[in-house]
């Protein structure tokens, strides 16, 4: 008997073709590759539209723009003068005395107007503006005319009663009134914090009426920050921009009716009588009010 005949050999699988390497998705190639009939390429062409990203716009400077983060609370961020900047600022350094002030100032201000400072009851004159600006306490915008910019502390000082104290008159060096029914206010120093100029104007314009120590306390919650721009009082002719800086405080040893001080406002600079030329405040007038008057 014969041997059975060996089994066939096994027969390999027909190798698998590989789909061809493409940069499309995966669905779209599927697309791609269907029937080309009218609806299929209907459908084709509709996937082509949302799946293929569209060219990158331009980059524009409004593009730009809009990536800055601003602050929350832009009042705050608008308020900002332009003309407190410190690009077109004039500094003390450019005014080696109220001579070189004057010649700068005449033909960027009316004739009439700057004639008047230090003439015109209850104006100052150049040499207290050059103090200023030694001082730190003012800036000039160079334009026509200039811009005076001033950080102002203002003291609501709250008494018993609901009232408030005001600077009602000051008796000026030059023996003229000047009136002025505000809250006690002061010009900052520069770099100098809200709470530091709050005790430095207290100190400097009552402190001669208030024995021993003086404490300032100021009321929580109180703080308030505004811009006024119109044209200087002190210095006619002059537009000025002023940063109020204001807060309550509570100031003890204050006498309970109408009082005066006395303030010794400049101080003389580098021996040159500057100080002696200047229009200051001799004495302050102060009187409680309803603080809903102010």
């Amino acid at each position: 008997m014969s041997a059975p005949p060996p089994p066939p050999p096994p027969q390999k699988p027909p190798p698998q073709q590989q789909a061809p390497i493409s940069n499309c998705p995966n669905n779209l190639c599927k697309h791609l590759h269907k029937p080309t009939s009218l609806p299929d390429l209907f459908f084709t062409a509709l996937s082509l539209l949302f799946l293929i990203p569209s060219s990158p716009k331009p980059q524009t400077l409004f593009s730009k723009i809009s990536s800055l983060s601003f602050p929350q609370n832009p009042r705050r961020f608008l308020k900002t003068p332009i003309m407190t900047s410190p690009s077109n600022s004039k500094s003390i350094a450019q005014f080696s005395s109220p001579q070189s002030l004057t010649d700068w100032l005449k033909p960027r201000l009316p004739s009439d107007s700057f004639a008047s400072w230090g003439v015109k009851p209850g104006t100052k004159n150049v040499h207290n503006l050059w103090l200023e600006l030694f001082e730190g306490e003012t800036s000039l915008a160079d334009a026509v005319p200039p811009v005076r910019t001033v950080r102002v502390v203002t003291v609501r000082i709250i008494g018993g009663d609901n009232r408030i104290l005001v600077d009602s008159h000051q008796e000026l060096s030059d023996g003229t009134i000047r009136e002025r029914c505000r809250p006690l206010s002061e010009k900052m120093k520069p770099g100098e914090s809200i709470e530091c100029a709050v005790h430095r104007a207290v100190k400097e314009e009552l402190g001669s009426i208030i024995q021993g120590n003086v404490e300032v306390r100021i009321v929580p919650g109180s703080y308030e920050e505004k811009v006024e721009e119109r044209v200087s009082a002190s210095y006619p002719g002059l537009p000025a921009c002023y940063v109020l800086h204001s807060v309550n405080a509570w100031v003890d040893g204050l006498p309970d009716g109408e009082f005066c001080t006395e303030e010794e406002e400049y101080r003389d600079w580098n021996g040159m009588g500057i100080a002696e030329m200047a229009v200051s405040v001799k004495r302050h007038f102060w009187k409680w009010v309803d603080i809903d008057s102010v």
